[in-house]
């Protein structure tokens, strides 16, 4: 190589290493997402949101907000004893009783939901739920006798209550039956949450509540919104599965959080409203990707409470998303999903 190409040569391999250089330099963009969060319906709320180019933030969103999720508690809340569910539920009437729109539509899909899953769902279950020790009422770690239980399921059941479009109204069959939305409302909070954002010009988004996850667009990297499943173990944080969400909402139902034992055997808060207990230990999760966070919310436990074999069949049927984890006789977690809930599954790095 004479002396003018070498020359040559080094300089372009001196140009090429200082642009190596300068780009490993380079730092990436600063992540633009906005993150809102604060406390409601006994968990917390968390927004994150993606401005599009020029977006700001309204100065008021946090305040308009905070009003929603008031305003849905005040609506929906067992915990609240002002709220109009829990005026209802106090109500000895067996006539029709006027609320607003919002709370008979949510009242309304619990029913539809109920129908779906042949009573897995019931609104209704509030008498077993506050006697199992897991409403509003105080905490008790200690099975009730199955008199009580007896009792407690004579106001279970979601055919003793309707409701009325025109106008908005709820009614009941017995003056005691009590209604409980909690399986649904924290669903229904991010569904609003979500038209909020969408209503404010965002076009990108995460929105959660407690466990209810729902997405749109792309995170701060441009990438699609990546949600873990958590592995089912008490007492310990593990991801089981991660998954890519894309323009939809997530809802996990289990029995490894809120739950007491005695005598060597743990009762969760997630009550069958057709035995009246909680539900067996063969179901650690059940987790359901749906357009709307309160479909999915209701779904979820559903199908937890119906259990491994009417669970999963009625994922079937109805052609759910759903990934169940079961717990195999040895204890182990084991894995059962519709094929409808495959495509988001991230790959599994190998072993």
């Amino acid at each position: 190589m004479g002396f003018a190409r070498q020359a040559a040569f080094l300089v372009q391999c001196g140009l090429l290493l200082a642009a190596l250089i300068l780009t490993g330099c380079e730092k990436p963009p600063p992540d633009p997402t906005i993150r809102i969060s604060g406390s409601t319906m006994g968990t917390s709320y968390d927004l994150k949101l993606v401005p599009g180019l020029g977006q700001t933030v309204p100065a008021d969103l946090k305040v308009r907000i905070e009003g929603l999720l008031v305003g849905i508690n005040k609506m929906m809340s067992t915990y609240d004893p002002d709220s109009e569910l829990s005026r209802f539920n106090r109500n000895p009437s067996v006539d029709w009783i006027a609320v607003p729109p919002e709370l008979q539509q949510i009242v309304t899909e619990s029913l539809q939901i109920s129908e779906l899953s042949g009573g897995a769902f019931d609104i209704t279950v509030g008498p077993l739920v506050n006697l199992w020790g897991f409403g509003p009422e105080p905490r008790r770690d200690q099975a009730p006798s199955e008199a009580a239980i007896a009792q407690a399921r004579e106001r279970v059941g979601y055919w003793l209550l309707h409701t009325r479009n025109e106008p908005p109204a709820l009614k009941k069959d017995r003056p005691d039956i009590y209604a409980d939305l909690s399986a649904i409302a924290k669903g229904h909070g991010v569904d609003q949450l979500a038209a909020l954002a969408g209503a404010a010009g965002f076009n990108d988004y995460l929105v959660s509540i407690g466990g209810e996850v729902r997405a749109k667009g792309r995170n701060g990297k441009g990438q699609p919104w990546t949600i873990a499943i958590e592995q089912p173990a008490p007492g310990q944080r593990a991801v089981e599965r991660l998954v890519r969400l894309g323009d939809h909402s997530i809802s996990t139902s289990g029995d490894y959080r809120n739950f007491f034992e005695q005598d060597g055997r743990r009762y969760s808060h997630i009550i069958n409203p057709r035995t009246g207990r909680p539900v067996p230990q063969t179901v650690a999760s059940v987790t359901v990707i749906s357009d709307q966070s309160a479909w999915a919310d209701a779904t979820a436990t559903a199908l937890m409470a119906a259990g491994p074999e009417f669970g999963f069949r009625l994922a079937t049927e109805h052609h759910l998303a759903a990934f169940f984890i079961l717990i195999g006789p040895d204890g182990a977690f084991q894995e059962r999903y519709t094929p409808e809930f495959e495509p988001y599954f991230l790959p599994q790095p190998p072993p």
